[in-house]
Protein backbone atom coordinates (compact mmCIF):
# COMPACT_ATOMS: atom_id res chain seq x y z
CA UNK A 1 0.00 0.00 0.00
CA UNK A 2 2.89 2.39 0.78
CA UNK A 3 4.36 1.63 -2.64
CA UNK A 4 1.00 2.49 -4.23
CA UNK A 5 0.65 5.74 -2.28
CA UNK A 6 4.18 6.79 -3.21
CA UNK A 7 3.50 6.24 -6.86
CA UNK A 8 0.16 8.03 -6.61
CA UNK A 9 1.99 11.07 -5.31
CA UNK A 10 4.48 10.77 -8.15
CA UNK A 11 1.57 10.57 -10.57
CA UNK A 12 0.26 13.91 -9.36
CA UNK A 13 3.74 15.39 -9.81
CA UNK A 14 4.02 14.00 -13.33
CA UNK A 15 0.68 15.51 -14.31
CA UNK A 16 1.86 18.86 -12.98
CA UNK A 17 5.10 18.62 -14.94
CA UNK A 18 3.22 17.65 -18.08
CA UNK A 19 1.30 20.89 -17.92
CA UNK A 20 4.52 22.95 -18.19
CA UNK A 21 5.95 23.95 -21.57
CA UNK A 22 8.51 21.40 -22.79
CA UNK A 23 12.11 22.41 -23.31
CA UNK A 24 14.70 20.30 -25.06
CA UNK A 25 17.59 20.02 -22.95
CA UNK A 26 31.64 14.96 -33.85
CA UNK A 27 33.57 15.21 -35.63
CA UNK A 28 32.43 12.23 -37.73
CA UNK A 29 34.60 9.75 -39.57
CA UNK A 30 35.87 12.45 -41.91
CA UNK A 31 38.88 11.84 -44.21
CA UNK A 32 39.38 8.29 -42.99
CA UNK A 33 38.96 6.67 -46.40
CA UNK A 34 40.38 9.17 -48.91
CA UNK A 35 44.13 8.53 -49.16
CA UNK A 36 46.46 6.26 -47.21
CA UNK A 37 49.50 8.55 -47.47
CA UNK A 38 47.43 11.38 -45.95
CA UNK A 39 46.34 9.04 -43.13
CA UNK A 40 49.94 8.20 -42.29
CA UNK A 41 50.67 11.95 -41.96
CA UNK A 42 47.66 12.76 -39.76
CA UNK A 43 45.89 14.37 -42.77
CA UNK A 44 48.38 17.25 -42.54
CA UNK A 45 48.93 17.38 -46.29
CA UNK A 46 47.47 20.69 -47.49
CA UNK A 47 50.98 21.97 -48.22
CA UNK A 48 52.16 18.52 -49.29
CA UNK A 49 49.27 17.16 -51.37
CA UNK A 50 49.35 13.38 -52.02
CA UNK A 51 49.38 12.93 -55.78
CA UNK A 52 46.02 12.39 -57.46
CA UNK A 53 44.27 12.62 -54.07
CA UNK A 54 45.10 16.32 -54.26
CA UNK A 55 41.69 16.46 -55.95
CA UNK A 56 40.29 16.35 -52.41
CA UNK A 57 43.01 17.73 -50.13
CA UNK A 58 44.27 20.61 -52.31
CA UNK A 59 43.67 20.60 -56.09
CA UNK A 60 46.62 22.95 -56.60
CA UNK A 61 48.89 20.01 -55.73
CA UNK A 62 48.02 18.36 -59.04
CA UNK A 63 50.64 20.68 -60.55
CA UNK A 64 53.32 18.26 -59.29
CA UNK A 65 52.10 15.55 -61.70
CA UNK A 66 53.81 15.11 -65.06
CA UNK A 67 52.43 13.03 -67.94
CA UNK A 68 49.81 10.33 -67.31
CA UNK A 69 49.60 8.95 -63.78
CA UNK A 70 47.25 6.42 -62.19
CA UNK A 71 46.64 5.58 -58.56
CA UNK A 72 44.99 2.46 -57.13
CA UNK A 73 44.41 2.08 -53.38
CA UNK A 74 42.67 -0.35 -51.08
CA UNK A 75 41.71 0.15 -47.45
CA UNK A 76 40.76 -2.46 -44.88
CA UNK A 77 38.77 -1.02 -41.97
CA UNK A 78 37.86 -2.82 -38.75
CA UNK A 79 35.38 -1.32 -36.23
CA UNK A 80 35.42 -2.16 -32.52
CA UNK A 81 32.67 -0.24 -30.74
CA UNK A 82 31.60 -0.85 -27.15
CA UNK A 83 28.97 0.79 -24.94
CA UNK A 84 28.49 0.37 -21.20
CA UNK A 85 25.36 1.23 -19.20
CA UNK A 86 25.39 1.60 -15.44
CA UNK A 87 22.67 2.51 -12.93
CA UNK A 88 23.69 5.32 -10.55
CA UNK A 89 22.61 5.37 -6.92
CA UNK A 90 18.92 6.10 -6.65
CA UNK A 91 18.14 5.15 -10.24
CA UNK A 92 14.44 4.92 -11.05
CA UNK A 93 11.97 6.08 -13.65
CA UNK A 94 8.74 7.00 -11.93
CA UNK A 95 9.61 4.65 -9.08
CA UNK A 96 10.56 1.73 -11.36
CA UNK A 97 14.15 0.51 -11.58
CA UNK A 98 13.86 -2.97 -13.16
CA UNK A 99 15.46 -1.90 -16.44
CA UNK A 100 16.79 -5.12 -18.05
CA UNK A 101 19.71 -3.14 -19.51
CA UNK A 102 21.18 -2.81 -15.99
CA UNK A 103 19.04 -5.15 -13.84
CA UNK A 104 19.81 -8.85 -13.35
CA UNK A 105 16.48 -9.76 -11.76
CA UNK A 106 14.34 -12.40 -13.40
CA UNK A 107 12.09 -10.82 -16.06
CA UNK A 108 8.41 -10.40 -15.26
CA UNK A 109 8.96 -11.21 -11.57
CA UNK A 110 6.18 -8.82 -10.63
CA UNK A 111 8.50 -6.40 -8.87
CA UNK A 112 9.01 -2.88 -10.08
CA UNK A 113 12.26 -2.32 -8.22
CA UNK A 114 15.57 -3.99 -9.01
CA UNK A 115 17.14 -6.09 -6.27
CA UNK A 116 20.31 -7.04 -8.16
CA UNK A 117 21.91 -4.44 -10.41
CA UNK A 118 24.62 -5.44 -12.90
CA UNK A 119 28.02 -3.83 -12.56
CA UNK A 120 27.25 -2.57 -16.05
CA UNK A 121 25.33 -3.66 -19.11
CA UNK A 122 27.48 -4.17 -22.22
CA UNK A 123 26.75 -3.55 -25.89
CA UNK A 124 29.23 -4.64 -28.58
CA UNK A 125 29.28 -4.20 -32.35
CA UNK A 126 29.09 -7.58 -34.05
CA UNK A 127 30.04 -6.72 -37.64
CA UNK A 128 30.38 -3.86 -40.15
CA UNK A 129 27.47 -3.09 -42.50
CA UNK A 130 27.13 -1.40 -45.86
CA UNK A 131 24.22 0.69 -47.10
CA UNK A 132 23.80 -0.25 -50.76
CA UNK A 133 23.21 2.74 -53.07
CA UNK A 134 19.98 2.54 -55.06
CA UNK A 135 18.60 -0.43 -53.16
CA UNK A 136 18.60 1.46 -49.84
CA UNK A 137 19.25 -1.83 -48.07
CA UNK A 138 21.75 -2.98 -45.47
CA UNK A 139 24.29 -5.69 -46.27
CA UNK A 140 25.90 -7.30 -43.27
CA UNK A 141 29.63 -7.65 -43.82
CA UNK A 142 31.00 -11.03 -42.62
CA UNK A 143 31.89 -11.00 -38.95
CA UNK A 144 35.62 -10.81 -38.27
CA UNK A 145 36.47 -9.65 -41.82
CA UNK A 146 37.53 -5.99 -42.18
CA UNK A 147 35.50 -3.75 -44.46
CA UNK A 148 37.20 -3.21 -47.83
CA UNK A 149 37.24 0.18 -49.57
CA UNK A 150 38.86 0.32 -53.04
CA UNK A 151 39.89 3.78 -54.33
CA UNK A 152 41.29 4.92 -57.67
CA UNK A 153 42.24 7.99 -59.68
CA UNK A 154 43.96 9.25 -62.81
CA UNK A 155 45.69 12.50 -63.78
CA UNK A 156 47.29 13.88 -66.94
CA UNK A 157 49.53 16.86 -67.67
CA UNK A 158 50.38 17.29 -71.33
CA UNK A 159 54.07 17.88 -72.14
CA UNK A 160 54.90 21.59 -71.91
CA UNK A 161 51.48 22.46 -70.43
CA UNK A 162 50.87 24.38 -67.22
CA UNK A 163 47.52 22.61 -66.66
CA UNK A 164 46.97 19.21 -65.03
CA UNK A 165 43.68 17.36 -65.36
CA UNK A 166 42.49 14.68 -62.93
CA UNK A 167 39.59 12.74 -61.44
CA UNK A 168 39.39 10.31 -58.51
CA UNK A 169 36.99 8.01 -56.71
CA UNK A 170 37.12 8.27 -52.91
CA UNK A 171 34.97 8.26 -49.78
CA UNK A 172 35.10 11.41 -47.58
CA UNK A 173 32.91 9.75 -44.93
CA UNK A 174 32.13 6.08 -44.31
CA UNK A 175 30.90 4.37 -41.14
CA UNK A 176 28.62 1.37 -40.66
CA UNK A 177 28.08 -1.25 -37.98
CA UNK A 178 25.51 -3.63 -36.49
CA UNK A 179 24.68 -5.36 -33.22
CA UNK A 180 22.91 -8.69 -32.70
CA UNK A 181 19.27 -9.10 -31.70
CA UNK A 182 18.67 -8.39 -28.02
CA UNK A 183 21.77 -6.22 -27.63
CA UNK A 184 21.11 -3.39 -25.10
CA UNK A 185 22.59 -0.88 -27.56
CA UNK A 186 19.88 -1.57 -30.14
CA UNK A 187 17.75 1.29 -28.84
CA UNK A 188 20.30 3.63 -30.42
CA UNK A 189 20.72 1.75 -33.66
CA UNK A 190 20.83 -1.98 -34.29
CA UNK A 191 22.19 -1.14 -37.74
CA UNK A 192 23.65 2.26 -38.61
CA UNK A 193 25.42 3.35 -41.79
CA UNK A 194 26.57 6.78 -43.02
CA UNK A 195 28.24 7.04 -46.42
CA UNK A 196 29.51 9.78 -48.68
CA UNK A 197 31.18 8.46 -51.82
CA UNK A 198 32.61 10.80 -54.44
CA UNK A 199 32.40 8.85 -57.69
CA UNK A 200 33.29 11.67 -60.11
CA UNK A 201 35.64 14.57 -59.40
CA UNK A 202 36.86 16.42 -62.51
CA UNK A 203 39.71 18.66 -61.43
CA UNK A 204 42.40 20.93 -62.85
CA UNK A 205 45.41 22.83 -61.57
CA UNK A 206 47.30 25.72 -63.13
CA UNK A 207 50.99 26.48 -62.59
CA UNK A 208 50.99 30.27 -62.37
CA UNK A 209 54.72 30.59 -61.63
CA UNK A 210 57.50 28.17 -60.75
CA UNK A 211 56.48 28.32 -57.08
CA UNK A 212 52.76 29.18 -57.17
CA UNK A 213 49.85 26.99 -58.32
CA UNK A 214 46.08 27.10 -58.00
CA UNK A 215 43.51 24.40 -58.57
CA UNK A 216 39.88 23.45 -58.36
CA UNK A 217 37.69 20.36 -58.51
CA UNK A 218 34.00 19.54 -58.72
CA UNK A 219 32.88 16.56 -56.69
CA UNK A 220 29.79 14.57 -57.62
CA UNK A 221 28.95 12.40 -54.62
CA UNK A 222 26.49 9.86 -53.32
CA UNK A 223 25.16 10.49 -49.81
CA UNK A 224 23.42 7.68 -47.96
CA UNK A 225 22.05 7.27 -44.44
CA UNK A 226 20.52 4.06 -43.13
CA UNK A 227 19.31 3.18 -39.65
CA UNK A 228 17.38 0.36 -38.04
CA UNK A 229 16.65 0.80 -34.35
CA UNK A 230 14.41 -0.49 -31.59
CA UNK A 231 12.33 2.09 -29.74
CA UNK A 232 11.56 2.49 -26.07
CA UNK A 233 10.66 5.45 -23.88
CA UNK A 234 11.95 5.29 -20.26
CA UNK A 235 9.91 8.30 -19.34
CA UNK A 236 7.79 9.35 -16.35
CA UNK A 237 4.69 9.55 -18.53
CA UNK A 238 5.13 5.93 -19.62
CA UNK A 239 5.66 5.09 -15.94
CA UNK A 240 2.23 6.58 -15.28
CA UNK A 241 0.67 4.10 -17.70
CA UNK A 242 2.52 1.21 -16.05
CA UNK A 243 1.26 2.34 -12.64
CA UNK A 244 -2.30 2.48 -13.90
CA UNK A 245 -2.01 -0.93 -15.58
CA UNK A 246 -0.35 -2.80 -12.72
CA UNK A 247 -1.70 -1.11 -9.58
CA UNK A 248 -4.99 0.54 -10.46
CA UNK A 249 -6.42 -1.61 -13.24
CA UNK A 250 -5.66 -4.98 -11.64
CA UNK A 251 -9.14 -5.39 -10.03
CA UNK A 252 -10.89 -4.43 -13.31
CA UNK A 253 -8.89 -6.46 -15.85
CA UNK A 254 -11.47 -9.23 -16.04
CA UNK A 255 -14.28 -7.48 -14.24
CA UNK A 256 -14.66 -4.17 -16.01
CA UNK A 257 -17.53 -1.83 -15.37
CA UNK A 258 -18.89 1.34 -16.87
CA UNK A 259 -17.53 3.21 -13.86
CA UNK A 260 -13.95 2.03 -14.46
CA UNK A 261 -14.31 2.79 -18.18
CA UNK A 262 -15.46 6.32 -17.49
CA UNK A 263 -13.01 7.14 -14.69
CA UNK A 264 -9.95 5.39 -16.16
CA UNK A 265 -10.61 6.31 -19.81
CA UNK A 266 -10.75 2.66 -20.90
CA UNK A 267 -7.05 2.10 -20.22
CA UNK A 268 -7.87 -1.01 -18.22
CA UNK A 269 -9.40 -2.62 -21.30
CA UNK A 270 -5.96 -2.99 -22.89
CA UNK A 271 -4.90 -6.65 -23.12
CA UNK A 272 -1.26 -5.70 -22.68
CA UNK A 273 0.18 -2.67 -20.91
CA UNK A 274 3.19 -0.49 -21.70
CA UNK A 275 6.08 0.47 -19.46
CA UNK A 276 9.18 2.66 -19.44
CA UNK A 277 11.53 -0.28 -20.14
CA UNK A 278 9.40 -2.17 -22.64
CA UNK A 279 10.06 -2.16 -26.35
CA UNK A 280 7.59 0.24 -27.96
CA UNK A 281 8.34 -0.68 -31.55
CA UNK A 282 11.07 -0.39 -34.16
CA UNK A 283 12.03 2.06 -36.88
CA UNK A 284 13.91 1.50 -40.13
CA UNK A 285 14.91 4.41 -42.36
CA UNK A 286 16.86 4.50 -45.61
CA UNK A 287 17.72 7.88 -47.15
CA UNK A 288 19.94 8.85 -50.05
CA UNK A 289 20.81 11.45 -52.63
CA UNK A 290 22.56 10.08 -55.68
CA UNK A 291 23.84 13.40 -57.05
CA UNK A 292 25.28 15.70 -54.40
CA UNK A 293 27.63 18.28 -55.96
CA UNK A 294 30.34 20.30 -54.24
CA UNK A 295 33.59 22.00 -55.17
CA UNK A 296 37.14 22.41 -53.82
CA UNK A 297 39.45 25.39 -54.37
CA UNK A 298 43.13 25.26 -53.48
CA UNK A 299 46.37 27.22 -53.49
CA UNK A 300 49.95 25.96 -53.14
CA UNK A 301 52.95 28.27 -52.64
CA UNK A 302 56.45 26.72 -52.63
CA UNK A 303 59.06 29.51 -52.40
CA UNK A 304 61.86 26.98 -51.73
CA UNK A 305 62.55 23.27 -51.60
CA UNK A 306 62.38 23.40 -47.80
CA UNK A 307 59.11 25.27 -47.29
CA UNK A 308 55.58 25.23 -48.70
CA UNK A 309 52.23 26.74 -47.76
CA UNK A 310 48.86 25.43 -48.89
CA UNK A 311 45.20 26.07 -48.25
CA UNK A 312 41.92 24.61 -49.48
CA UNK A 313 38.26 25.47 -49.28
CA UNK A 314 35.81 22.56 -49.60
CA UNK A 315 32.31 23.86 -50.22
CA UNK A 316 29.09 22.85 -48.53
CA UNK A 317 26.70 20.58 -50.38
CA UNK A 318 22.99 21.28 -49.75
CA UNK A 319 20.92 18.12 -49.96
CA UNK A 320 17.36 16.89 -49.68
CA UNK A 321 17.77 13.19 -48.99
CA UNK A 322 14.76 11.00 -49.77
CA UNK A 323 13.88 7.44 -48.94
CA UNK A 324 11.54 5.04 -47.18
CA UNK A 325 10.62 4.26 -43.60
CA UNK A 326 9.03 1.35 -41.77
CA UNK A 327 7.61 1.59 -38.26
CA UNK A 328 6.57 -1.55 -36.38
CA UNK A 329 4.39 -1.02 -33.31
CA UNK A 330 4.32 -3.56 -30.49
CA UNK A 331 1.11 -4.99 -29.07
CA UNK A 332 1.36 -2.85 -25.94
CA UNK A 333 1.37 0.39 -27.96
CA UNK A 334 -1.53 -0.78 -30.10
CA UNK A 335 -3.54 -1.94 -27.10
CA UNK A 336 -3.13 1.38 -25.27
CA UNK A 337 -4.86 3.26 -28.08
CA UNK A 338 -7.44 0.50 -28.52
CA UNK A 339 -8.27 0.68 -24.80
CA UNK A 340 -8.66 4.46 -24.86
CA UNK A 341 -10.99 4.25 -27.85
CA UNK A 342 -13.14 1.60 -26.14
CA UNK A 343 -14.41 4.16 -23.62
CA UNK A 344 -16.55 7.27 -24.09
CA UNK A 345 -14.24 9.36 -21.90
CA UNK A 346 -11.24 7.76 -23.54
CA UNK A 347 -12.48 8.80 -26.99
CA UNK A 348 -12.89 12.36 -25.73
CA UNK A 349 -9.33 12.30 -24.33
CA UNK A 350 -8.00 10.90 -27.63
CA UNK A 351 -9.71 13.71 -29.53
CA UNK A 352 -8.42 16.40 -27.15
CA UNK A 353 -4.83 15.13 -27.29
CA UNK A 354 -4.87 14.44 -31.03
CA UNK A 355 -4.01 10.77 -30.55
CA UNK A 356 -4.78 8.32 -33.37
CA UNK A 357 -7.95 6.25 -33.21
CA UNK A 358 -6.08 3.16 -34.33
CA UNK A 359 -2.45 2.04 -34.34
CA UNK A 360 -1.55 -0.54 -37.00
CA UNK A 361 1.05 -3.24 -36.50
CA UNK A 362 3.20 -1.80 -39.30
CA UNK A 363 3.41 1.62 -40.97
CA UNK A 364 5.37 2.37 -44.15
CA UNK A 365 5.86 5.39 -46.36
CA UNK A 366 8.31 7.93 -47.72
CA UNK A 367 10.46 10.35 -45.77
CA UNK A 368 12.81 13.20 -46.61
CA UNK A 369 15.64 14.93 -44.73
CA UNK A 370 17.05 18.36 -45.53
CA UNK A 371 20.75 18.29 -44.74
CA UNK A 372 23.83 20.31 -45.71
CA UNK A 373 27.14 18.48 -45.94
CA UNK A 374 29.27 21.11 -44.14
CA UNK A 375 31.90 23.37 -45.68
CA UNK A 376 35.52 22.87 -44.61
CA UNK A 377 38.60 25.10 -44.65
CA UNK A 378 42.15 23.90 -44.07
CA UNK A 379 45.61 25.45 -44.28
CA UNK A 380 49.04 24.03 -43.63
CA UNK A 381 52.78 24.29 -43.99
CA UNK A 382 55.52 21.88 -44.98
CA UNK A 383 59.04 22.43 -43.62
CA UNK A 384 62.22 20.41 -44.06
CA UNK A 385 64.15 20.70 -40.82
CA UNK A 386 66.89 18.61 -42.38
CA UNK A 387 67.25 17.38 -45.96
CA UNK A 388 65.95 13.97 -44.89
CA UNK A 389 63.44 15.14 -42.23
CA UNK A 390 60.18 16.89 -43.14
CA UNK A 391 57.40 18.16 -40.87
CA UNK A 392 53.82 19.01 -41.90
CA UNK A 393 51.39 21.01 -39.76
CA UNK A 394 47.73 21.71 -40.65
CA UNK A 395 44.83 23.53 -39.04
CA UNK A 396 41.24 23.16 -40.19
CA UNK A 397 37.68 24.30 -39.53
CA UNK A 398 34.41 22.56 -40.41
CA UNK A 399 31.04 24.33 -40.43
CA UNK A 400 29.11 21.74 -38.39
CA UNK A 401 27.22 24.63 -36.79
CA UNK A 402 24.88 24.35 -39.77
CA UNK A 403 23.65 21.13 -38.20
CA UNK A 404 21.30 22.74 -35.71
CA UNK A 405 18.69 20.08 -36.32
CA UNK A 406 17.80 17.14 -38.50
CA UNK A 407 14.34 17.76 -39.93
CA UNK A 408 12.49 14.66 -41.12
CA UNK A 409 9.28 15.09 -43.14
CA UNK A 410 6.99 12.06 -43.63
CA UNK A 411 4.49 11.71 -46.46
CA UNK A 412 1.71 10.69 -44.07
CA UNK A 413 0.77 10.71 -40.41
CA UNK A 414 2.79 8.42 -38.14
CA UNK A 415 1.09 7.02 -35.03
CA UNK A 416 4.16 7.33 -32.80
CA UNK A 417 4.53 11.02 -33.74
CA UNK A 418 0.88 11.73 -33.00
CA UNK A 419 1.42 10.34 -29.52
CA UNK A 420 4.84 11.93 -28.92
CA UNK A 421 3.93 15.44 -30.06
CA UNK A 422 2.18 16.14 -26.75
CA UNK A 423 5.48 16.31 -24.90
CA UNK A 424 8.26 16.25 -27.48
CA UNK A 425 9.18 19.66 -28.96
CA UNK A 426 9.61 19.83 -32.71
CA UNK A 427 7.18 16.98 -33.43
CA UNK A 428 4.03 17.10 -35.54
CA UNK A 429 1.83 14.38 -37.00
CA UNK A 430 4.03 14.24 -40.11
CA UNK A 431 7.41 15.68 -39.10
CA UNK A 432 10.21 15.27 -36.60
CA UNK A 433 12.82 17.92 -35.85
CA UNK A 434 15.74 16.41 -33.97
CA UNK A 435 17.66 19.22 -32.23
CA UNK A 436 21.44 18.84 -32.51
CA UNK A 437 22.99 22.30 -31.99
CA UNK A 438 26.37 21.17 -33.32
CA UNK A 439 29.40 23.41 -32.97
CA UNK A 440 32.09 24.33 -35.52
CA UNK A 441 35.42 23.28 -34.01
CA UNK A 442 38.95 24.00 -35.16
CA UNK A 443 41.21 20.99 -35.56
CA UNK A 444 44.88 20.37 -36.27
CA UNK A 445 47.18 17.63 -37.42
CA UNK A 446 50.90 17.00 -37.62
CA UNK A 447 52.95 14.68 -39.79
CA UNK A 448 56.59 13.69 -40.09
CA UNK A 449 58.37 12.07 -43.03
CA UNK A 450 61.89 10.65 -42.81
CA UNK A 451 63.75 9.77 -46.01
CA UNK A 452 66.08 6.92 -45.12
CA UNK A 453 67.20 6.73 -48.75
CA UNK A 454 66.15 8.30 -52.03
CA UNK A 455 63.74 5.39 -52.43
CA UNK A 456 62.55 4.57 -48.88
CA UNK A 457 60.48 6.88 -46.65
CA UNK A 458 58.94 6.44 -43.20
CA UNK A 459 55.94 8.47 -42.04
CA UNK A 460 54.19 9.23 -38.76
CA UNK A 461 51.12 11.36 -38.09
CA UNK A 462 48.82 12.49 -35.32
CA UNK A 463 45.45 14.22 -35.57
CA UNK A 464 43.33 14.98 -32.48
CA UNK A 465 39.76 15.80 -33.45
CA UNK A 466 37.58 17.98 -31.26
CA UNK A 467 33.97 16.94 -31.21
CA UNK A 468 31.38 19.03 -32.98
CA UNK A 469 28.71 17.68 -30.64
CA UNK A 470 27.83 19.71 -27.52
CA UNK A 471 27.82 17.84 -24.21
CA UNK A 472 24.03 17.92 -23.86
CA UNK A 473 23.54 16.42 -27.34
CA UNK A 474 25.94 13.48 -27.09
CA UNK A 475 24.64 10.20 -28.41
CA UNK A 476 25.66 6.56 -28.56
CA UNK A 477 24.42 6.10 -32.14
CA UNK A 478 27.76 7.09 -33.73
CA UNK A 479 30.12 7.03 -30.73
CA UNK A 480 32.89 8.99 -32.43
CA UNK A 481 33.14 12.01 -30.16
CA UNK A 482 36.54 13.50 -29.31
CA UNK A 483 38.90 11.30 -31.31
CA UNK A 484 42.60 10.72 -31.85
CA UNK A 485 44.05 9.50 -35.13
CA UNK A 486 47.49 7.88 -35.11
CA UNK A 487 49.04 7.16 -38.49
CA UNK A 488 52.18 5.41 -39.73
CA UNK A 489 53.37 4.44 -43.16
CA UNK A 490 56.14 3.38 -45.50
CA UNK A 491 56.71 4.61 -49.02
CA UNK A 492 59.01 2.89 -51.51
CA UNK A 493 59.88 4.17 -54.98
CA UNK A 494 60.93 1.47 -57.42
CA UNK A 495 61.94 3.99 -60.09
CA UNK A 496 61.02 7.47 -61.24
CA UNK A 497 57.62 6.27 -62.43
CA UNK A 498 56.42 3.72 -59.86
CA UNK A 499 55.97 3.72 -56.09
CA UNK A 500 53.96 1.95 -53.40
CA UNK A 501 52.70 3.12 -50.03
CA UNK A 502 51.72 1.02 -47.02
CA UNK A 503 49.80 2.51 -44.09
CA UNK A 504 48.55 1.45 -40.68
CA UNK A 505 46.32 3.88 -38.80
CA UNK A 506 44.43 3.75 -35.53
CA UNK A 507 41.44 5.92 -34.60
CA UNK A 508 40.20 5.86 -31.02
CA UNK A 509 37.47 7.64 -29.12
CA UNK A 510 35.99 7.36 -25.66
CA UNK A 511 33.20 9.22 -23.94
CA UNK A 512 31.40 9.29 -20.61
CA UNK A 513 27.84 10.61 -20.55
CA UNK A 514 26.77 10.94 -16.89
CA UNK A 515 23.14 10.23 -16.11
CA UNK A 516 20.67 13.00 -16.94
CA UNK A 517 23.10 15.07 -19.04
CA UNK A 518 22.19 14.44 -22.69
CA UNK A 519 18.81 14.94 -24.36
CA UNK A 520 19.79 12.42 -27.04
CA UNK A 521 20.83 9.63 -24.71
CA UNK A 522 19.97 9.63 -21.01
CA UNK A 523 18.15 12.74 -19.83
CA UNK A 524 15.25 12.27 -17.44
CA UNK A 525 12.10 14.37 -17.32
CA UNK A 526 8.61 14.00 -18.69
CA UNK A 527 9.40 16.13 -21.75
CA UNK A 528 12.34 14.01 -22.90
CA UNK A 529 10.47 11.35 -24.80
CA UNK A 530 12.03 10.67 -28.21
CA UNK A 531 15.52 9.26 -28.86
CA UNK A 532 16.35 9.22 -25.17
CA UNK A 533 16.35 5.46 -24.50
CA UNK A 534 18.74 5.30 -21.55
CA UNK A 535 17.17 7.93 -19.30
CA UNK A 536 18.73 8.00 -15.84
CA UNK A 537 21.69 5.74 -16.73
CA UNK A 538 25.40 6.46 -16.87
CA UNK A 539 26.67 5.71 -20.37
CA UNK A 540 30.24 5.07 -21.49
CA UNK A 541 31.28 4.57 -25.11
CA UNK A 542 34.52 3.58 -26.76
CA UNK A 543 35.37 3.23 -30.43
CA UNK A 544 38.52 1.74 -31.91
CA UNK A 545 39.01 1.74 -35.68
CA UNK A 546 42.00 0.01 -37.30
CA UNK A 547 42.82 0.95 -40.89
CA UNK A 548 45.30 -0.85 -43.12
CA UNK A 549 46.00 0.39 -46.63
CA UNK A 550 48.13 -0.13 -49.70
CA UNK A 551 48.55 2.12 -52.74
CA UNK A 552 50.20 1.59 -56.11
CA UNK A 553 51.07 4.66 -58.15
CA UNK A 554 52.61 4.65 -61.58
CA UNK A 555 53.33 7.06 -64.43
CA UNK A 556 52.84 5.87 -67.97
Amino acid sequence: MNRFNGKLQALVGAIALASLPGMAKAQLAQNVSVDIRALSLGNAVTADPPGISSVHYNPAGLAHIQGLQTDVQNLLVDFNIRREFQAPNGFDVFGYSDDPVVCDDAPDDGEGTCANFKDYGVSKVSNPVLFVPGLKKFINWPKGIPLAAPLAGAAYRPPGSKITYASAIYAPMVAGFAQPEGDPGNYMGQQVAVERITYLSPAASYQITDNLAIGGSVGVSYQGLGMKTDLRFPNELIGVFRLIDEDICAPFKKNGSIVSDLLLFGVCNAEEGIGPFKKFGSLEVGLEQTISPSYNLGLLWEPSNDFAFGMVYQSASPMIMKGDYTVENTKGARELIAGLNSSVTGKILVALLGFPSYVPEKETGHVSLKLDYPAHFQAGVKYKLFPEMQFNVDVGWTDYQKWQSFDFVFDREVSALRIAKLLAPGVTNTSLSLPLRFQSPWSWGIGMEYSMTDRLKFRLGYEPRRSAIPDNRRSTMLPINNTQLFGSGIGYRFDQDTEIDLTAAFLRSSDHIPADTSGLANQTGVNNLLLNPYAGLNVKTSAKIIILGAAYRTRW
